[in-house]
């Protein structure tokens, strides 16, 4: 008999869409393993910057993305065992992350950890390729994604809540610079798969969207029961 393939939902989209809260609560409603890809590219860069490697040393990059002893807990992340949770979600972290996403070398020692977390009952993995690169067969793919204005009100909110200075022309202007990086590198840019579905989450409540996604996978998952051979 067959094994029964574990199921993956995909949700890609750019930073600060809320693809990671999203993805996080649909995880949670079904008991799936989650996976927060972006995380590990600022696992990698917090870590190559705790060990002064430049930007530009490809090798020394790629090292801390194989080296990386990570693993996530809710919605907590630990770097050998030390919650790293807030320190990744520093913007110098975040700016390091971006530029070093770029790089083959860090991308292709990153792409074995991510398939990793693929386990039973299923997997939840948010980030810009997991449905374009990473997980090409999952039972459902999403892009979710906002305005640039949208996305700068939520990321500006999340920072003053955590008592840190931000101004909104400012986190506008690195979003937007930031997806022009994303969108425009060589290897896996950011892009929908072409079998996603997208979901525009600008006037939407993270609850109406995680309705949405779960409303996506249980018709995803009729389908894949009617045609068992199609994946």
């Amino acid at each position: 008999m067959p094994l029964t393939p574990i199921p993956v939902i995909t949700i890609d989209g750019p930073t600060a869409s809320g693809k990671g809260t999203v993805a996080h609560l649909v995880a949670v409603r079904l008991g799936f393993h989650y996976l927060d890809s972006g995380a590990l590219y600022r696992l990698t860069a917090l870590s190559a910057m705790r060990k002064h490697v430049e930007p530009n040393d490809e090798h020394g990059l790629a090292k801390a993305a194989a080296g990386l002893n990570c693993h996530f807990k809710g919605e907590h992340v630990f770097l050998s065992n030390e919650d790293v949770t807030a320190a990744i979600r520093a913007e110098a972290v975040g700016k390091f992350a971006s530029c070093i996403a770029t790089l083959p070398t860090v991308r292709q020692a990153l792409y074995a950890l991510q398939l990793g977390f693929r386990s039973p009952p299923g997997l939840v993995a948010d980030g810009r390729d997991m449905g374009t690169v990473i997980f090409p067969r999952a039972t459902l793919k999403v892009f979710l994604t906002a305005t640039a204005e949208a996305r700068a009100e939520r990321r500006f909110k999340q920072l003053i809540g955590k008592g840190m200075s931000a101004t909104l022309h400012d986190l506008q202007k690195d979003l937007n610079e930031r997806d022009e990086r994303d969108a425009s590198r060589i290897i896996a840019p950011l892009r929908p798969a072409e079998d996603a579905h997208l979901l525009e989450t600008s006037n939407m409540t993270a609850e109406d969207a995680v309705a949405q996604v779960l409303a996506w996978y249980a018709a995803a998952r009729k389908r894949e029961d009617a045609h068992p051979a199609a994946k």
